[in-house]
């Protein structure tokens, strides 16, 4: 797809999964769409959203949904730096008919409790490594997505996505984006 910006391209070919860098723009509200890659700014978007940004704002838009029915899910980022030797994650649900989730790692410790679809938790600093994290279902009891040797830098901001489908394809997966 491609993302327009007031009527010009500022992402060309955008891929799912994927993500693109920030663009900086100046406070005020914006109209996004998003058309088939090629069409043109003008052509039937599939998403069409006024966008209001505040000044010094970093802010994520996703793309969530069927595409019957895809939507803007906007995130306010917050990219002030982690405490020395340490990391910031958040996890954004974004699989349509994935349960409400929990994301532990595999000892059973929860990073974050019942996230829905189109939610994101807050950011969480941990120590930066190595983590093999795991998406339950509410209950705990069934492990919907494994996420193995996810590494966290020290210093660095990251959001982990769930994308894709439980039942159906694209097959649910994960899409580790660092934030700054």
């Amino acid at each position: 797809v491609d993302v327009c910006v007031e009527g010009q391209v500022a992402f060309a070919d955008a891929a799912f999964p994927g993500t693109t860098d920030y663009v900086e723009l100046e406070a005020g509200t914006y109209a996004i769409r998003v058309t088939q890659s090629g069409a043109g700014c003008g052509s039937a978007a599939v998403i069409s959203a006024d966008l209001p940004l505040e000044a010094d704002e970093d802010v994520t838009v996703v793309a969530l949904n069927e595409l019957s029915e895809i939507e803007p899910l906007v995130l306010i980022d917050d990219n002030t730096a982690p405490t020395s030797g340490n990391a910031k994650v958040r996890f954004v649900h974004a699989g349509p008919d994935a349960p409400t989730v929990d994301i532990t790692l595999t000892d059973g410790t929860t990073l974050f409790d019942d996230v829905s679809f189109k939610e994101a938790s807050d950011y969480l600093e941990v120590p930066a490594g190595t983590y093999d994290l795991q998406v339950r279902d509410e209950t705990g009891a069934n492990v919907v997505l494994a996420l193995d040797d996810v590494g966290l830098g020290a210093g660095r901001i990251y959001t982990v996505f769930a994308v894709g489908f439980l039942t159906g394809e694209p097959a649910l997966d994960a899409l580790v984006a660092e934030d700054n």
